[in-house]
């Protein structure tokens, strides 16, 4: 009995390290550290029956970086797993869960749970310490890979009033969630000695007091950042047991606490964990180093959308390039770690994400062209054939090259047009020689490809015809016929070699087709534009009212000079007006897109925060608006515009100061028959300290906003909660889109965006953060426009006395690469009105492509490898020798899932079987299914 005369309460010590595999400091120089930890860690749990249990974070990448050092000891790494003394997985790698795809995050799961294996299977329990913030969809996943339970600290919302709760994603899974009230460290750095560690007992049960049920146990995690096991641990506890009686420790681990942990009476809640009321959710990583995000971006498409889609369908199922992809999407896992995918790290780290990301990216491009080139080889007719890597049918613009012959159709748009090269040619032979190490396959660039080659000699010379077209043909024997050159000239190296080259002129050009197959080909051919697009530059202002217009008239009549030419683009579905003045467009009447808003940040890689004294540069020095293409296929404006942008923030409490003259260069683009508006922006960055946003006008004024995140679409309002320590910015993520007041913004790794000019009783018109941190100024009304983050520039990696966040968040270390000098671009898709914004993002993403064939395959010109309908869809591959599909439903109605003339079983994460389907099977809202289809 304890002094009180109660029970003594119950304190589970769980001794852990949390390890972040590059952050502060590169990855090698804390494998460095890492190595000695266990090197450690392994003498101590051998030698010491006390300390009786490990927690190795969650992350089994751990215990591959340190193997890649220390093979040898890997049998004592399961040997201390499989007796339960150290406790691994689930996950491969601790992942930022709103930076990277819901794919990445499955993958990275099933990855951990896949090594994990060999070390006697991992943790039942999904570990979250330090995510920044959490994904409504979460408990789902966690749910379809069999835990019931999950340990979360950032994220927490103020109505959660407890240690524990009830998690719920949207679809109704539900695990219990252990809330580290205190973070992942409440019980770091234990004394060695006893009486010491009764006393911060005392202290920590009296600050958790109104957290903690009468008599519920006490999650004591000892460890923190990179800490060392502290080898007393053991010794301290037993004394501390010895010495009172108001507190019961035992050294324990996360599933034997959770086994016995209350579940009667807990709070509830629903959807995504984004709070910032108790403790930091960063939310400016998901605009720091906009580079990294958009790297992301393109390798998860790479990899997801069309590399192991077409892989799995048009590759032969013995052929799957599995160590290729599990090459590649390691690199993407590793690259999901939170401190490296969020980029608040030290710049050797960030070149390291980027590289990895390339590599993966690499990989991915290369099979995408494999599976292309096997379709190719499979179709019956010659000719070109439109493919369709998406699930969706759909037709579009595909861009290809064509023989340069006879007149260019109407409905066609020639881009370029290059001559057939010379007939013939008389070269010596020691010319040729050098030229031959230069060929490398039958590749010539990337439109052109040798098809044929000749060679015959006599006592004259060699005389060598070389066929180049526009399609690759397989079996040329490039290779034999260079060593065969090689070696007659080698005989000769006097002899005169007549080279005869035979290349048609070509077109390349741009054209519509008719609606592909989802997953699908379809022989190619235009079809009419019903809507072509043309491009006009007026004389005056477009855009100008009747005032406008009357006072350029009167100036016009006063002798000065012509207004400036606004573009015209229009397909009689869309009109797109450029405004020469400003710099900005309109979409139907709808002004003042495009707009380029620059204001200081005198925050660091986690957060923004605006300098006191701050200058906004919304409106340029000067504009010029040019026609980019004339259509009919395609249209475009270029705007340039030029800006004084600050050089800097200067000082402890900011001002901004100095002056860049900046080109910002802006593309809009309209095409025949579409709705989509599409927009690049680059710009070569010479400013520091600043965030660059393009602000996009709402057709109606809106409270809320509708973003992607991982399988599913989030709804989020005007606030954010927050706290003196981190103010609660309305700055959120959203993966590839955001729909707000009737406009859709589809965009390739631009992931923050906040609904900014607030009306109503207590809002204002901002561009940035006013008023007391705890909450946004925003409160009643609704936003009229959408600002999206391109560009955050800073060069900290953590500071001390930000306006937003006066706290660091990490180590005060100055670094370049965050500031983001040098190029930069942006590119991002408008939509007005109703819209699916999954089609927006296939049409605007995941163009289709054209491949070109000889023939002599069995493949029809028309039709599909796979018929999906009913949900969206996350992944198409390979996996235990079938076909894996995923697929979600991000609605609120109950779907079904046709997948034509198939059959096989639904599976959980884990590939265990849940029941069988035969053509279809049902989907509740915001669901996520997993099928094996065992037939074909």
């Amino acid at each position: 009995m304890s002094s009180t005369g109660a029970q003594p309460r119950q304190i589970d010590v769980v001794p852990h390290t949390h390890w972040d595999r590059e952050w502060y400091d590169p990855f090698q120089t804390f494998r460095l550290k890492l190595v000695r930890l266990i090197d450690g860690l392994l003498d101590l749990l051998e030698g010491d029956p006390s300390f009786a249990e490990f927690l190795l974070d969650g992350q089994v990448a751990i215990i591959d970086d340190y193997l890649a050092i220390r093979p040898e000891n890997e049998q004592r790494l399961r040997s201390l797993a499989a007796a339960g003394r150290l406790t691994v997985g689930p996950w491969y790698i601790l992942m930022d869960e709103f930076l990277v795809s819901g794919e990445t995050i499955v993958r990275d799961l099933q990855a951990g749970i896949r090594r994990g294996a060999a070390f006697g299977g991992v943790m039942e329990v999904g570990y979250l310490p330090d995510m920044f913030g959490h994904i409504a969809q979460m408990p789902q996943i966690l749910r379809q890979a069999g835990f019931e339970h999950t340990v979360v600290w950032r994220g927490v919302p103020s109505a959660v009033d407890t240690t524990a709760f009830w998690w719920d994603a949207p679809d109704g899974s539900r695990v219990r969630a252990e809330y580290l009230v205190a973070g992942y460290g409440n019980g770091a750095a234990i004394p060695d000695d006893a009486k010491a560690l009764i006393r911060r007992l005392h202290a920590h049960v009296e600050e958790m007091g109104p957290f903690l049920r009468p008599g519920a146990p006490l999650l004591f995690m000892n460890g923190t950042d990179h800490q060392r096991p502290q080898p007393w641990l053991g010794r301290v506890v037993a004394e501390v047991n010895q010495l009172q009686d108001d507190y019961h420790l035992t050294i324990t681990s996360l599933p034997e606490y959770l086994s016995s942990a209350p579940t009667e009476g807990l709070p509830i809640w629903q959807g995504e964990l984004r709070s910032g009321v108790r403790s930091n959710i960063l939310m400016g990583v998901g605009s720091n180093r906009v580079d990294v995000k958009q790297a992301a971006a393109r390798t998860e498409r790479t990899l997801e959308r069309l590399a192991e889609p077409l892989s799995a369908l048009f590759i032969p199922a013995a052929s799957w390039p599995a160590s290729f992809f599990d090459v590649a999407w390691q690199n993407v896992i590793r690259n999901a770690a939170h401190d490296s995918i969020c980029a608040c790290s030290v710049d050797e780290v960030v070149d390291a994400v980027i590289h990895r990301f390339a590599e993966a990216r690499q990989i991915g491009e290369g099979l995408t062209d494999e599976a292309l080139a096997a379709l190719s080889r499979s179709m019956a007719d010659v000719g070109t054939v439109v493919v369709n890597p998406s699930s969706r049918r759909r037709g579009g613009m595909v861009e290809l090259v064509i023989p340069a012959a006879g007149e260019t159709d109407e409905h066609t748009q020639v881009l370029s047009e290059r001559y057939g090269l010379p007939g013939m040619m008389t070269l010596d032979g020691e010319s040729v020689k050098s030229m031959l190490g230069l060929i490398q396959g039958s590749r010539i660039d990337t439109d052109m490809y040798i098809t044929d080659v000749t060679l015959a000699e006599d006592d004259t010379g060699l005389d060598i015809t070389v066929v180049i077209g526009t399609e690759p043909r397989d079996g040329v024997p490039v290779e034999e016929i260079k060593r065969d050159l090689f070696t007659r000239l080698t005989a000769r190296p006097d002899t005169e070699v007549r080279l005869r080259l035979d290349q048609p002129p070509i077109r390349r050009i741009l054209a519509r087709v008719a609606d592909v197959p989802g997953y699908g080909w379809q022989a190619f051919t235009p079809i009419p534009l019903t809507q072509p697009v043309t491009a006009e530059q007026t004389t005056g202002y477009a855009t100008a009212d009747a005032a406008d217009a009357a006072e350029a008239t009167a100036n016009v009549a006063e002798g000065s000079d012509l207004p400036p030419s606004d573009v015209i683009l229009s397909n009689g579905i869309t009109t797109v007006v450029v405004d020469a003045r400003a710099g900005t467009f309109s979409i139907n009447g709808l002004a003042g897109f495009g707009r380029l808003v620059d204001g200081g940040d005198h925050g660091d890689t986690y957060n923004y925060s605006p300098p006191i004294t701050d200058i906004i540069i919304d409106t340029p020095d000067e504009v010029t608006v040019r026609i980019g293409e004339r259509g009919p296929v395609r249209a475009s404006a270029v705007i340039s515009a030029q800006y004084a942008w600050p050089d800097r923030v200067e000082g402890h409490h900011g001002t901004r100061i100095g002056s860049h003259r900046v080109d910002v260069t802006t593309t809009v683009e309209l095409r025949a028959d579409e709705e989509l508006v599409r927009v690049h922006t680059a710009f070569v960055n010479p400013s520091k300290d600043h965030r660059l946003r393009v602000h996009l006008p709402l057709p109606e004024p809106a409270t809320t906003s509708r973003a992607e995140c991982a399988f599913d679409v989030v709804e989020r309002g005007l606030t954010a909660e927050g706290r003196a320590d981190e103010f609660g910015l309305p700055t959120f993520p959203s993966r590839r889109f955001v729909s707000a007041g009737g406009l859709t913004v589809v965009h390739e790794g631009l992931l923050e965006y906040e609904l900014v000019d607030i009306d109503g009783s207590t809002g204002q018109d901002i561009d940035g953060p006013t008023g007391q941190a705890g909450t946004t100024p925003h409160g009643q009304g609704a936003a009229h426009t959408l600002a999206l983050t391109l560009l955050r520039a800073t060069g900290m990696l953590s500071r001390l006395g930000m306006t937003l966040r006066p706290l660091p968040a990490g180590p005060m270390t100055p670094l370049d690469g965050p500031q983001m000098l040098g190029p930069v671009e942006a590119h991002y898709a408008l939509h007005v009105g109703d819209v699916d914004p999954y089609r927006l993002v296939d049409d605007a993403h995941l163009p289709l492509r054209a491949i070109g064939s000889f023939g002599g395959g069995e493949r029809a010109p028309s039709g599909s490898e796979l018929t999906i309908e009913g949900a969206e869809v996350s992944a198409v591959r390979r996996e235990a020798g079938v076909l894996e599909v995923r697929v979600f439903n991000p609605t609120d109605s109950p779907t079904v899932v046709a997948i034509e003339d198939r059959s096989g079983w639904l599976v959980d994460l884990r590939g265990r079987p849940i029941s069988p389907f035969e053509g279809w099977f049902d989907l509740g809202p915001h669901g996520i299914a997993t099928v094996r289809i065992t037939d074909g």
